[in-house]
């Protein structure tokens, strides 16, 4: 398999994925603006909507759209427990904060990463706040993680987003429980390892 990814972007959720699930793939970085991968291959080849993650598969089909991705990938390998069974209660429970999480606080960010100043910017701000806030409440009983004590795909993709707070001069201080779940899910080996992978963490 191979990851294309962009550093830091929500493709790094999938290679967090794929490193709990302790798979042999490669990776190659793609320019999203250019649309050219490191190896120089035309982009829109691969994905012809031009964004990441695109996971190419050993028969060379191509995956996108990345709450797919980490469903396929967690039900290929059920024995994971990275996903419920397909038609729980749970895997519903799951799609709820998948969902949220893609159509409520990733989209959130845009207006911050097209470079959103002054009124604009404060309103960005705001709304990404309040996104955050939903998931405040969830982690207010002590739980782990999303689903309960554990790990999901959604913790991945979760812990993805909120890392952008970093690059956007958002502080996570005033929801405790968010930061702390940032911290542990930012401490697993496999974020870790796939952090430093695309050179956003020392190793």
């Amino acid at each position: 398999m191979k990851l294309y990814y962009k550093p830091g972007a929500c493709s790094l959720a999938t290679h967090i994925v794929l490193n709990e699930l302790g798979l042999s793939f490669d990776v190659e970085s793609v320019d999203t603006a250019a649309k050219k991968t490191a190896g120089g291959r035309d982009f829109l080849e691969i994905n012809p909507d031009g964004y990441v993650p695109a996971l190419e598969l050993d028969n060379g089909t191509v995956l996108t759209e990345g709450a797919a991705i980490l469903q396929y990938l967690a039900d290929q390998h059920p024995a994971s427990g990275l996903a419920p069974a397909p038609g729980s209660w749970a895997r519903t429970q799951l799609h709820q904060h998948l969902n949220f999480i893609s159509a409520e606080l990733h989209k959130s960010f845009g207006p911050l990463f097209l470079g959103a100043e002054g009124a604009a910017r404060d309103a960005a701000v705001e709304k990404v706040l309040k996104r955050i806030a939903h998931f405040e409440p969830i982690f207010a009983d002590g739980r782990t993680y999303l689903m309960g004590d554990a790990f999901s795909v959604a913790d991945a993709y979760l812990f993805t987003v909120l890392n952008w707070t970093g690059f956007v001069g958002i502080s996570l201080d005033e929801f405790p429980n968010v930061k702390a779940f940032q911290a542990r899910a930012g401490g697993r080996a496999a974020a870790r390892h796939a952090l430093e992978r695309e050179g956003l963490l020392k190793a």
